[in-house]
């Protein structure tokens, strides 16, 4: 398996933010992989093996809960075809298909209605909060298990896109009433160290005592303009809308994303799974 080797946690953090903090460490491994870490794409051929596969998920679900509901669930995808199925439903990421373990995090709150009948006690919260509890305890457990897989070696990258097809999904995974496709995971040994990209400056996003905006317009300015220094977008969002712009920068990129509709269906979806997301 390919070496990959990590810069030391100041230097990770100063690499991530225009405002790093000096963190006054020298050396601390968890740190200053998560400090380091990226998205992985490319994967080698090495399948990950069963048992570390086991002892991720079990490091995953030992993450917090709310109120110990334990509302999520994971989905292993070792089988080819079933791998093959969710890269299809994934269109337009090819780097899917080629990773060795895919995997879907879940939202469920199937088991607590369960737990209500077989108690025959009412259950009394059919509404909103239903769908923001599981997806706040499968979202825990995600970032858990990329924590620990890439503390051992590992590669990962979440999969936002099992939402734009969440029925397709489901309908592949089985998933019944109360149950919904939160994100997938691709998952394997990196074959080149992934990007550490760059961030929103800490000023912008950690308040203190209370949630500010001064001078956010030129945070996100700076920050453009640091970025796309460092890490230029490769190509431009929907150029046939935009045209080519000259400087293109993060907010460019964001904001055309967002520019078109995407899963407006999922309230819809989540309602046909038997939520009420009033």
């Amino acid at each position: 398996m390919t070496h990959i080797s990590k810069p030391d946690l100041n230097s990770a953090l100063a690499e991530r933010y225009s405002d790093a903090p000096d963190t006054g460490i020298v050396a601390e491994p968890l740190l200053q992989l998560m400090a380091s870490r990226g998205s992985c794409r490319t994967f080698e051929a090495t399948p990950v093996p069963d048992h570390l596969l086991q002892m991720l998920c079990a490091i995953a679900l030992a993450s917090p809960t709310k109120s110990d509901l334990q509302q999520r669930d994971i989905i292993v995808m070792k089988s080819p075809g079933v791998r093959s199925e969710l890269a299809k439903l994934v269109s337009g990421q090819a780097w899917v298909a080629q990773a060795p373990t895919l995997l879907v995090f879940c939202g469920n709150n199937r088991r607590q209605r369960l737990l209500h009948t077989w108690h025959d006690v009412p259950f009394a919260n059919d509404h909103m909060d239903a769908v923001i509890n599981p997806t706040a305890d499968a979202a825990i457990a995600l970032g858990a298990f990329v924590t620990a897989a890439e503390a051992m070696g590992l590669g990962c990258c979440p999969i936002s896109a099992v939402r734009n097809e969440a029925q397709a999904v489901s309908d592949l995974l089985g998933l019944p009433d109360h149950v919904f496709p939160f994100a997938g995971l691709a998952l394997g040994y990196p074959s080149e160290a992934p990007e550490i990209a760059k961030r929103l400056p800490l000023s912008v996003t950690c308040h203190m005592d209370r949630y500010q905006e001064d001078g956010l317009r030129d945070a996100v300015k700076n920050y453009d303009a640091d970025r796309a220094k460092v890490q230029p977008y490769a190509t431009q969002r929907f150029v046939e809308f935009f045209g080519q712009a000259e400087a293109y920068g993060w907010s460019d990129d964001k904001v055309r994303q967002y520019s078109q509709s995407e899963r407006a269906d999922f309230g819809a979806y989540l309602r046909k799974q038997g939520f009420c997301v009033d």
